[in-house]
């Protein structure tokens, strides 16, 4: 798969709800995931390390109120997608989650994903 259809795969299947299944399909074993400083897991290697960081994310959502994944901006080996979440989460309550995701691919694989977010309070 070329770096665009990478893209286009991981955005289709984040919309629909199949993170499991991104994983599984385009992720590197060796990828590595890098937060923001502050974050509870600012980076992570690895996808036992990724999928066991998604499980307690995922764990913490109570109810999902929105979701927006923009379609993606693809430049040679590294594509972006700005995501939109309205959720409400144990312990924090209802908080609106925006932020810009950074993929990097090699050898038709997601190797590196990087997020941009505010870690304080909005």
């Amino acid at each position: 798969m070329t770096t665009s259809e990478i893209a286009q795969r991981l955005a289709t299947l984040v919309r629909e709800g199949k993170s499991e299944q991104a994983v599984a399909e385009l992720y590197s074993p060796d990828i590595v995931s890098i937060e923001p400083e502050g974050s509870p897991n600012p980076i992570v290697k690895g996808l036992d390390g990724i999928k066991k960081k998604w499980k307690e994310f995922d764990a913490l959502i109570e109810e999902v109120h929105s979701t927006y994944i923009s379609d993606p901006q693809v430049a040679d080996d590294f594509f972006s997608l700005t995501m939109k979440l309205d959720v409400t989460m144990t312990g924090y309550g209802r908080i609106p989650m925006n932020e810009v995701c950074v993929y990097g691919v090699t050898d038709g694989k997601i190797v590196l994903e990087q997020f941009f977010y505010k870690t304080e309070p909005q």
